[in-house]
């Protein structure tokens, strides 16, 4: 076939009309394992993904499997290995196994100590660790170490029996890291934030109602509805016990900052943000931080790039959980047809903010 641009003539070879050339443009990770392409001029064969140049399409053929290439005469390629386990699922596999001795250990393990035990040197452990699961090992680690302590201070007889329990060996090391970890003292997350102050003052933007709530950690909520009676009592709901206390004059420039974020999301939110979520949730959140403005991913593809593709619904789950609105874009996450789907604070508002961002 050939195509006429201008008074330039291109060939067309049947690999361009393939459907699955995209894929093999793209490098499409999650292509491999459904088929593999050869290369005439090389005489290997590669998976979708395979990072070398690539081929000019009058010499790619597709092969449903690695032993259709081979009894075509060809070879595995040494780069992708098409015919065993990918490096991704290999680095996948060590990653998960450096989750398990983080999740074991009493003390954070040495980065050096953990990429011993991957079989990789530090420098590339910690990228590939990143890479999967969205964190580093030390952020992993201390977002873990939170859930332990969360669960245990919740489910033990006393503060002291949580501690030990959730692996910290003596209770000064607990309570050097437990306003980070909870925002507020044990005792108080216990109590449903009993004895904690959590600022809060309500706004309007173009949007609607806001309510910006903070910790002395750092802002903690960012909720967004047309009600501020619902706004205020959702707050109350996640705190029964904690004491709520309208805004000073200083707070309310901390509400100021954050409403012209909402109004204009491209120039950024200058605040500590007091985020707390489980291992998973906080990935998501991450992944969802590193999505440009201006731009969107599906659910797929932000499942794909923490490194858990078969787990879209429990993503769609922790944007659900997000509540820090804007300030942690779960706005930007559409589905895989580019439609928008559910938001916490209402599709209206999805709209709105991605059409502000130039994403719609």
């Amino acid at each position: 076939m050939t195509t006429v641009t201008g008074e330039r003539i291109r060939l067309e070879f049947p690999a361009e009309s393939d459907p699955r050339w995209a894929a093999l443009v793209a490098r499409d990770k999650s292509a491999d394992g459904q088929f593999c392409y050869s290369v005439a001029t090389t005489g290997v064969y590669c998976r979708p993904s395979c990072p070398s140049r690539l081929a000019n399409p009058r010499n790619v053929r597709f092969h449903a499997t690695p032993a259709e290439a081979e009894a075509a005469g060809f070879r595995p390629c040494l780069r992708c290995e098409p015919n065993g386990t990918s490096p991704a699922e290999r680095n996948a596999g060590k990653v998960a196994a450096a989750c398990r001795l983080i999740e074991a250990a009493e003390e954070m393990p040495a980065l050096a100590e953990l990429a011993e035990a991957a079989g990789l040197s530090s420098f590339h452990f910690h990228r590939v660790f990143k890479t999967v699961t969205g964190l580093t090992p030390k952020a992993y680690a201390s977002a873990h170490r939170t859930k332990r302590v969360q669960d245990e201070l919740k489910r033990s007889a006393t503060v002291t029996e949580a501690i030990y329990d959730a692996g910290f060996n003596s209770n000064s090391r607990f309570y050097e890291k437990s306003a980070g970890m909870l925002g507020m003292t044990p005792t108080g997350y216990r109590a449903g934030g009993a004895g904690t102050e959590i600022r809060f003052a309500l706004a309007e933007s173009s949007l609607g109602s806001v309510l910006v709530a903070a910790t002395g950690k750092g802002v903690c909520a960012i909720l967004l509805g047309d009600d501020p009676e619902i706004l205020l009592r959702d707050i109350q709901d996640r705190f029964p016990e904690a004491r709520l206390i309208g805004g000073d004059e200083g707070f309310e420039n901390t509400v100021a900052r954050v409403i012209g974020f909402v109004e204009a999301p491209a120039l950024g939110l200058d605040l500590p943000l007091d985020v707390r979520g489980t291992v998973f949730q906080q990935r998501v959140w991450q992944a969802l931080r590193e999505i440009p403005v201006g731009s969107t991913a599906s659910y797929a593809d932000i499942a794909s790039r923490i490194g858990s593709p078969k787990s879209v619904r429990a993503v769609a789950r922790a944007c659900a959980a997000n509540a820090l609105a804007v300030a942690i874009p779960c706005h930007r996450v559409v589905r895989s047809d580019g439609g928008l789907s559910g938001y916490r604070w209402g599709v209206e508002r999805k709209q709105a903010l991605l059409t502000r961002e130039g994403s719609a």
